[in-house]
């Protein structure tokens, strides 16, 4: 089933917070393969984790199987570093939908702020849905 066009707009939280800990870095970091990435040094694209929790929350919400996404694009525009210690929250927004070929291409925004509210960064991806088979 396509998705619908009028999400455009539609504002999607991720279900918790996140703590960023030396840990998860350490982790993220390793799971990536980050060779400079340890300790308090958070990879650039650790935001990820938490724009996925926003999209996944997306999907679950609109009925979208994420085995039929593929991811097409990804991009993160700072604000300010993330560091250690902050409790970050994302929030994706939809901001376009258009089929093309039987597919749909949906463009989405993901808001990370900390626990005072600020801005640290914006991720914008490109997902491609491959609707039922």
């Amino acid at each position: 089933m396509p998705v619908d066009p009028s999400l455009v707009g539609r504002r999607f939280p991720a279900p918790a917070p996140l703590t960023v800990t030396s840990e998860r870095v350490g982790a993220f970091a390793a799971a990536v393969g980050h060779p400079g990435a340890a300790g308090d040094v958070v990879p650039p694209t650790f935001p990820i984790v938490l724009a996925f929790d926003a999209m996944q929350a997306f999907l679950d919400a609109e009925q979208v199987e994420l085995h039929r996404i593929v991811h097409g694009e990804q991009r993160f525009a700072y604000v300010r570093p993330l560091v250690v210690g902050d409790e970050l929250s994302a929030t994706l927004t939809v901001t376009g939908v258009r089929q093309i070929g039987g597919a749909d291409i949906i463009a989405t925004a993901s808001e990370i702020t900390d626990a005072t509210g600020a801005v640290v960064c914006t991720g914008k991806a490109t997902l491609v849905h491959g609707g039922a088979a």
